[in-house]
């Protein structure tokens, strides 16, 4: 079974892009939204991701922290677009940065339209007690903030908080 260990922080300031080696534009939606997820109904999000010229079907569980089960799926660009256009809430758009530090590999997320204004900084680990250098452009961890998961910006996004 895949789990993925992720820890998700808020970045300072503007110098991890000196570093940053690869930009993936990146759209995603949720089949299910933050309400429903709420509702304790469903046990996974369903998410619909173009990243590129790729497109990917996410189920992840439900719990909120660093660890959960996550599957992910390679599908045609078509059927990402045609899925994203079934998805609640709104869609998530954003430019995910690829920056190589201490010898793990950071993603930076930039978000734009309703979200815009926000970035986040997230590494995934091997283990959840791995140790990590943080960078000086880290800030705050908000991994257990759930108004930062990308479902909960789908459906309140950060220009209205």
């Amino acid at each position: 079974m895949p789990i993925e260990i992720e820890r998700k922080f808020l970045v300072t300031n503007d110098s991890w892009r000196t570093h940053a080696h690869r930009v993936v534009p990146m759209a995603q939606g949720y089949i299910n939204d933050q309400a429903a997820m709420d509702s304790g109904a469903p046990r996974a999000s369903v998410r619909v991701r173009i990243a590129g010229d790729e497109a990917f079907l996410n189920l992840k569980s439900r719990e909120a922290g660093h660890t959960r089960q996550e599957f992910d799926y390679p599908i045609p660009v078509a059927d990402g677009r045609a899925l994203l256009a079934l998805c609640v809430g709104g869609i998530v758009e954003k430019r995910r940065h690829h920056v190589r530090h201490a010898g793990h590999l950071w993603e930076v997320d930039e978000f734009l339209g309703e979200n815009a204004g926000l970035v986040v900084a997230e590494i995934e680990l091997g283990a959840a007690d791995e140790r990590f250098e943080h960078p000086s452009w880290l800030g705050a961890e908000v991994t257990d903030e759930i108004r930062y998961y990308n479902l909960a910006l789908a459906s309140h996004p950060f220009a209205r908080w």
